[in-house]
């Protein structure tokens, strides 16, 4: 590690002077221009609130708004119908930045700061991805912008990714090889604070088990039955006691999907959706196969068959200090975000509505963090896509300080100014950062040497059943 460390220090002192060039102020300016698109864009994927791989709509938009920018669009990429890229340029080096638009079952929400559904039953952004997208093609624009009047050389690359929150999206894109002609990768996640992200992440699988037992009377005749219900609740039994037995950093769900139909009837069919996490991928794959084998102990218990099922699984984060810090410099040019009144009023009641501290938005730029070896926290596909490129995070506040994630309260704050802030500032910090990666390919390198290093000897494996993504799965 003692290599890493030096590649950090290098990059960290490459002479990046505090002070804003040409071409980052071109940025700046380039996303103030589209500042009012950017947001209409990020509104009306709010309103719409599409969820894994339905977000046709939200896909157009993005895809639409690029092509009419002049990058060049493909679109339905890896099988996926609202997959896309959006690209301009030619040449070394290439430098993509994720775009994500998928929303959340069940968390629809006004931009109000007390819980008021927007649509009773609906999706709602609880993870901020209407932001998310918005921002990462603004930023994509404005590098167009910079490459068409020669000011830097090299291809931008945009790439829509669907179905981050269910199915995993980037794992196809990874698959087809999206990502094999570029040389660094830029992705930024809406959040309550902002940081130059030098973290990793949980890796995951999921996979569905199913059961199959003999439908019969539940009085008359229950003899008869076999109980593909009576084998879900064993399994799930045998879960959480299992649950004392794993390390810390494991993680364990499942969603029971189908448990039986009437009462009266002794079920023939019961399915569930089991996740595993763990801090690395070598340490998820042992429990994912004990638990797996716990599938056939509770089937053989209730005297019915079983089925499982691998649905997708992703990497841990790979981190790149050396990018962060190149990230770190450009946040700390940009400064914090300033709140009025009203928007550090409306934070302060979010707080209060969900019990935390009333202390508003975290508006400060965060120091460059040590890396964990074991960091808390979700998951996210990006970590696929950083083991194939080297990957540079970023993180903006888009919500109150302690705010519940996946929740109405982020829905809420995306809808609104303190949302709309978020993504302009992120859409900056990433397109000043690409400035810095087209003008130094010594930087490009030593971040591309510390993703090789970080690597090591492993190979990339993609958790993915055979076939093409789940598109009509459940």
């Amino acid at each position: 590690m003692k290599k890493l460390v030096f590649v950090f220090f290098l990059v960290a002192g490459l002479g990046y002077s505090q002070k804003l060039t040409k071409n980052k102020k071109a940025v700046m300016a380039s996303v103030e221009k589209h500042k009012a698109e950017l947001i209409k864009i990020s509104d009306s994927i709010w309103a719409l609130a599409e969820t894994a791989f339905e977000e046709h709509a939200s896909s157009k938009i993005l895809a639409d708004y690029a092509e009419a920018q002049g990058m060049t669009v493909e679109r339905g990429v890896a099988g996926m119908p609202t997959a896309f890229t959006a690209t301009y340029g030619s040449g070394k080096p290439v430098i993509s930045v994720l775009g994500e638009f998928d929303a959340l079952p069940g968390i629809s929400q006004k931009a109000l700061p007390t819980k008021e559904p927007l649509h009773e039953g609906a999706a709602g952004h609880g993870c901020g991805h209407n932001m998310f997208g918005a921002a990462a093609l603004g930023s994509a624009v404005a590098i167009k912008e910079l490459i068409e009047a020669g000011k830097v050389k090299g291809t931008v690359k945009f790439l829509g990714t669907p179905s981050e929150e269910k199915f995993f999206g980037k794992i196809w894109m990874v698959r087809d090889g999206l990502w094999d002609d570029v040389d660094v990768n830029i992705s930024w996640h809406p959040s309550a604070s902002i940081k130059a992200d030098v973290q990793s992440s949980l890796a995951l699988v999921d996979f569905k088990v199913e059961f199959f037992g003999q439908a019969a009377h539940a009085s008359a005749d229950p003899w008869n039955g076999r109980s593909a219900s009576d084998a879900l609740e064993l399994y799930t039994t045998g879960i959480n006691y299992y649950r004392e037995h794993v390390k810390p950093t494991v993680r364990i769900h499942y969603h029971i999907q189908d448990g039986g139909q009437v009462v009266n009837v002794v079920p023939d069919y019961s399915r569930l959706w089991v996740r595993v996490r763990d801090t690395k991928r070598s340490g998820m794959m042992p429990v994912y196969e004990r638990i797996k084998a716990m599938a056939e102990g509770a089937a053989i218990m209730a005297n019915v068959d079983y089925k499982i099922s691998l649905i997708s699984g992703i990497y841990e984060v790979l981190p790149n200090r050396s990018g962060g810090a190149v990230m770190q410099k450009n946040l700390e040019l940009l400064g914090g975000i300033t709140y009025t009144p009203e928007e550090i009023a409306f934070g302060k009641k979010i707080q209060e509505v969900t019990g935390k501290p009333q202390i508003g938005m975290n508006s400060t730029i965060s120091p460059l963090e040590e890396t964990r070896e074991h960091p808390g926290g979700g998951s996210t596909d990006v970590g696929d896509v950083s083991w194939n490129v080297a990957n540079i995070n970023l993180g903006v506040t888009t919500a109150p300080a302690d705010t519940p994630w996946h929740s109405w309260a982020v829905v809420a704050c995306g809808g609104m100014s303190i949302g709309h802030k978020g993504m302009v500032y992120a859409a900056k910090a990433m397109g000043m950062t690409m400035v810095d990666l087209f003008e130094n390919p010594k930087t490009v390198q030593e971040i591309k040497a510390e993703y090789l290093e970080r690597k090591g000897d492993e190979v990339y494996k993609a958790i993915v059943p055979d076939g093409p993504p789940p598109i009509d799965g459940e």
